[in-house]
């Protein structure tokens, strides 16, 4: 999950449809508009409300045509996945900008997508999307001045999984974190079934040998915890243990993410979550290593 050569002239905004500006975003250097391009792809922010839709269609296909997600009547109407956060939060988006029609014409398309919540937009609305499952009051106020940055909704289209369309989403995630002076990188990561126990292996590994030091730690909502230590921890072996996690949260672990002691069932995406804990100064040094600096020195390379 890597690099790619981007452009960092600040000379164009973006803005997301009735999302408020805060004081610090007035004051901070403008995004440009493209935050970096490979091949045919790039890698840019939602600018307008049709991006965002695309966004939410192919959101749809992942989570509910492919994954264990049931749809509400409202998404399953219009086939995307409708989300009331969606509108406070900004969208990264991976475009293929020569991909094929049914009929053979070229039209860009949104082919992978992040969405991104910063914890001064969070504190202005409903919070973040994650405190519906875990109870983050405690870790917000032990960190108070740190800046958070919630990331979830991340998928690839089926048939664009490749390295580099991988590659443009997390370059694009640093280039974002790195310009608005983030602290902390948090959200909830799924692995797939609703059966704690066809998880033990995955879970018991991230609660032994994955799991956040204390300052890190939130708890699931009341009424809501699944135990994650349903293995002895002598019994969990690394490697099986790594092979059996999802690769978004595979990748998060290469770079240095941990985890909070306790599960959370969402019933709706037929997923069971874990919180995810990555702060950026611990994973910074592994971040270049893979991608190159944040101005983009190492060049991409492809699938």
């Amino acid at each position: 999950m890597w690099p790619i050569t981007a452009p960092f002239g600040l000379d164009a905004i973006i803005e997301f449809p009735r999302r408020e500006r805060s004081p610090s975003d007035a004051a901070a250097p403008r995004l440009p508009r493209v935050l970096g391009r490979c091949g045919t792809f790039e890698i840019r922010l939602a600018a307008k409300k049709k991006d965002v839709c695309k966004a939410q269609r192919l959101r749809y296909k992942v989570f509910y045509e492919q994954g264990q997600a049931s749809a509400r009547r409202a998404a399953a109407l219009v086939r995307r996945d409708l989300c009331p956060f969606d509108k406070i939060c900004d969208h990264l988006l991976v475009i293929d900008k020569e991909a094929r029609t049914p009929r053979g014409r070229t039209k860009p398309k949104v082919v992978g997508t992040y969405r991104l919540l910063r914890g001064e937009v969070a504190e202005r609305h409903r919070g973040f999307y994650s405190q519906s499952e875990f109870d983050l009051a405690p870790l917000l106020a032990r960190h108070k001045g740190k800046r958070f940055l919630e990331v979830g909704r991340s998928c690839v289209h089926p048939k664009y999984r490749s390295k580099r369309v991988i590659e443009l989403l997390w370059r694009g995630l640093w280039i974002y974190a790195r310009h608005h002076k983030i602290d902390v990188m948090i959200g909830c990561a799924s692995l797939p079934g609703t059966n704690p126990l066809a998880l033990a292996l995955p879970l018991s590994f991230l609660r032994n040998q994955a799991s956040a030091a204390e300052q890190w730690q939130v708890r699931p909502q009341l009424g809501r915890a699944v135990p994650m230590a349903i293995i002895d921890a002598a019994a969990v072996e690394s490697r099986k243990g790594v092979a059996a996690l999802p690769p978004l949260i595979k990748a998060y672990l290469r770079l240095g993410a941990k985890f909070a002691d306790g599960a959370v069932i969402d019933h709706e995406f037929g997923t069971t979550d874990v919180f995810t804990i990555m702060p950026i100064e611990e994973i910074e040094g592994r971040y270049i290593a893979h991608f190159g600096s944040p101005g983009g020195e190492k060049q991409s390379t492809a699938a």
